[in-house]
């Protein structure tokens, strides 16, 4: 009975193709995010007197942070013995569009490219590392979504064998059994933790301190990241000998962060809003 509730997945992951150009659902999503991170970082600068000037630089910081970080950490943390075994792996590590991006080796590069940001920037500004990445969680969180929903139409980073009717058949990988649509889990929880976040800096900034939402991320995120690894299917061979997949290990210091941040931020009570009062 199930069985028809069973979702086959074979959506193309291109957009379009044009000649030898072919653009992808995963770029566009990708992309989308920095947009949208772009014009609530705006929301953010005006709402709270940061010059708006900053934006731009900001925003390159932030994709070279992405993409280098991301396409790092896959490398060096899932697949070393091919990226550095050998010249044609090494080289490889240069070409992201081959896959292989890593969400952990991506939020390792963006809290170091904010902390060069927030020093470079911020004195004068009235805002600090722990102002500019609490609103970059926010915005991440939005990206993250869609970055997953790009893994969807990849037809990658699915679960396990389910007998739940939502199971999806990625057919363009040659499954026959439905799998947990884990990209649509994450997606999900992602958008969930963006939203709690904008309610809290709208109605409760007063309330809260610097980097709670830094922390509140970290814990939910990674958090929500560790559980979903359970029902997902190994990225590399050998996770499959591994009690904890590579995924969970990873997670285990960003939600230990998490915990701390959220501590700190209650103990040393430094309000959470940049330089000005925040206006209604």
């Amino acid at each position: 009975m199930h069985a028809l509730l069973y979702v086959h997945w074979h959506v193309s992951p291109y957009l379009f193709h044009i000649g030898p150009v072919e653009i992808r659902w995963y770029s566009l999503l990708f992309i989308s995010g920095f947009i949208l991170g772009f014009y609530l970082f705006q929301w953010f600068f005006r709402r709270e007197g940061i010059s708006e000037k900053l934006l731009d630089p900001l925003l390159y910081t932030l994709l070279l942070a992405t993409i280098v970080g991301a396409r790092l950490g896959h490398c060096l943390f899932y697949q070393p013995e091919y990226y550095l075994g050998s010249w044609q792996g090494f080289w490889e590590i240069f070409m992201p569009w081959k896959g292989g991006l890593a969400s952990h080796g991506a939020a390792i590069a963006l809290i170091l490219s904010m902390v060069w940001f927030a020093r470079k920037y911020g004195t004068g500004q009235g805002f600090d590392f722990l102002w500019v990445i609490d609103r970059l969680c926010i915005t991440v969180a939005f990206a993250g979504c869609l970055i997953r929903i790009g893994n969807l139409f990849n037809s990658e980073i699915y679960g396990d064998v389910t007998t739940l009717p939502w199971g999806f058949i990625f057919d363009l990988r040659g499954e026959t059994e439905p799998k947990h649509p884990t990209q649509l889990y994450e997606a999900l929880a992602y958008l969930l933790i963006g939203l709690t976040m904008i309610w809290i800096y709208v109605k409760k900034l007063d309330k809260v301190y610097r980097g709670f939402f830094f922390g509140f991320f970290l814990l939910t995120c990674f958090g929500f990241r560790f559980f979903i690894e359970f029902i997902k299917e190994p990225q590399v061979e050998f996770e499959n000998a591994m009690l904890l997949d590579m995924g969970q290990l990873l997670s285990i210091p960003f939600i230990l962060l998490g915990a701390g941040l959220v501590l700190y931020s209650w103990r040393r009570k430094i309000p959470a809003a940049a330089g000005k009062k925040t206006s209604k």
